[in-house]
């Protein structure tokens, strides 16, 4: 199998990942599940396969022991995301391939309240999730909206560039972790010397990195980026909690101040098992959750989430709730996404057979 037609497959197959590993055999992802493929490339064949996607510079650091993060569109038209590393002293590389489109708010499930936050003047919105539960797709929808919507000047920071925004109402310029730019914290620092209205951060990794995307929405900026975490009460704590001590206070202060939203979500397995469904949770920046971040009451967040859906927001459990009402995911599907069980054990038991969708 050439590489060709290992991407072929993985195409014609809705895969989401495809791994490539010397001394053992292909492997794809398809609806969250890993499959083990037949076919068993030789050493050199893997490696034939790997190098494909590389440029001469990029195979150079690989030989010198380097693992190598690339985006690309391949010769099919679909562009991918690889990183290429080492283990047991062999070649590997995991690709992820992203759609050839980006898709409309209303294709990927989210709701229409997003639309709202995507043309707010200034603040943070996040996206958050376990890796592989789209979040740059989610991310992706929002700055494709804003492009097509609002005549603004968007710097994205990617490591790698994943999908391409061609110019449209708005003027995108996405600069690369490594080959245009050093770091995100500095990106975020340059940024706010080019007159962008949004920024987009591929993620927040550090405190270096979230220091300054709190600076850059305090100074009147939109700020986009991502956190690996399961829920807006847990984002909070890991943007706090991953703070010098002595910063803390300040920070909790700062973030309070500038939160749009947050969108934790997740990708499910359809109850036919012919695809994946999105489920969120949506907190918004409002005065109620404003002052829980600054009263240091966290654990009261999911509550005030819950009853404010007349805003827009709902919990994870809310969400879980409708997708099996709607007789989209089962209900062991959900209970093993959701992180307070019994309390959706008791809303799936109350609301029956409830359905419906989000405004």
């Amino acid at each position: 199998m050439t590489f060709e037609e290992l991407m072929d497959y993985a195409i014609s197959h809705d895969c989401s990942d495809v791994h490539i590993t010397q001394g053992t055999n292909l492997a794809v992802r398809r609806y969250g599940m890993l499959h083990i493929l037949d076919e068993r490339p030789t050493a050199e064949e893997a490696q034939d396969m790997i190098y494909t996607i590389l440029t001469n510079e990029e195979i150079q650091k690989v030989e010198s022991g380097l693992d190598v993060d690339v985006g690309r569109m391949i010769d099919n038209g679909v562009r991918i995301r690889a990183n290429v590393y080492h283990q047991r002293n062999n070649l590997a590389c995991s690709i992820r391939l992203l759609m050839a489109e980006i898709p409309e708010f209303e294709a990927l499930g989210l709701p229409e309240v997003l639309k709202t936050l995507a043309t707010a003047n200034n603040g943070i919105i996040l996206v958050t999730g376990p890796t592989g539960s789209g979040k740059t797709t989610t991310l992706s929808a929002i700055v494709d909206f804003i492009n097509k919507n609002v005549a603004k000047h968007v710097i994205t920071v990617e490591d790698p560039i994943e999908y391409i925004y061609p110019h449209n109402r708005a003027m995108i310029h996405q600069r690369e972790i490594g080959r245009d730019v050093d770091s995100f914290s500095y990106a975020l620092t340059s940024a706010l010397r080019e007159d962008p209205d949004i920024i987009l951060v591929g993620e927040m990794r550090d405190f270096a990195t979230i220091s300054a995307a709190i600076t850059a929405a305090e100074t009147g900026h939109l700020v986009l980026s991502t956190l690996h975490t399961q829920s807006a009460a847990q984002t909070i704590n890991r943007i706090i909690d991953g703070s010098p001590i002595e910063m803390q206070a300040t920070i909790r202060a700062q973030f309070a101040h500038c939160i749009r939203g947050v969108i934790s979500q997740q990708l499910l397995p359809t109850a036919d098992g012919n695809g994946r469904v999105l489920t969120h949770e949506i907190m918004l920046g409002t005065s109620a959750i404003k002052s829980l971040i600054l009263e240091d009451k966290i654990q009261m967040i999911p509550g005030a989430i819950a009853s404010a859906g007349h805003v827009g927001m709902h919990t994870l459990n809310n969400d879980l709730t409708r997708l099996v009402g709607m007789g989209l995911i089962t209900k062991k599907t959900a209970m093993d996404a959701a992180y307070d069980p019994n309390e959706l054990e008791k809303l799936l038991g109350v609301t029956g057979n409830f359905g419906g969708g989000y405004l």
